[in-house]
């Protein structure tokens, strides 16, 4: 797994699709492919009040990546200075078994291009410093890049501030 990642407080998040947007500007995509993607949950009535989550699915850069392991030539690689699992465009053959193999539907077909593509957490802009273009393009902060190992401390610190609210 990648030493770092994309975060999503999906308090902050209001569905705009910002994120989406920066991405696609960045990697020059069509309509098509999205590399995060803001899934829509509900409406659900919490309280009796009609609610809606965003939940943000960039790809995950899995330890065991199975789009790795299913990809005949190659193509599909993970990077060994930090873990990033990214596809080198000129060896794939748009066969699509990374996407077949990957549980969370991740890769995905660029038609223009004629090959598979996903997120690669903006690999050329974390060279560069910079964080994933999802991340600075988000306008509420709802998306952080963050060390894995921070996730569990913000996970625990928002929900403290969700239990804490209501006794204020």
């Amino acid at each position: 797994m990648s030493e770092w990642t994309i975060y999503q407080d999906q308090r902050r998040c209001i569905g705009c699709k910002a994120c989406e947007i920066h991405c696609k500007i960045h990697h020059r995509l069509e309509p098509g492919p999205r590399f995060g993607e803001i899934m829509t949950v509900g409406p659900e009535l919490v309280g009796g009040a009609p609610r809606m989550q965003f939940v943000f699915m960039p790809c995950f850069h899995c330890e065991t990546a199975w789009c790795v392991s299913a990809c005949p030539t190659g193509a599909m690689r993970r990077r060994e200075s930090d873990q990033i699992v990214w596809v080198d465009g000129d060896t794939c053959i748009g066969c699509g078994a990374c996407m077949s193999a990957c549980p969370w539907g991740i890769p995905q077909w660029d038609s223009e291009q004629r090959r598979v593509v996903k997120c690669d957490h903006c690999r050329d802009r974390i060279d560069e410093g910079l964080e994933p273009a999802c991340v600075t393009g988000c306008v509420t902060g709802s998306l952080q890049w963050v060390r894995v190992s921070e996730v569990s401390r913000l996970k625990r610190e928002a929900t403290a501030r969700q239990v804490a609210e209501p006794l204020r």
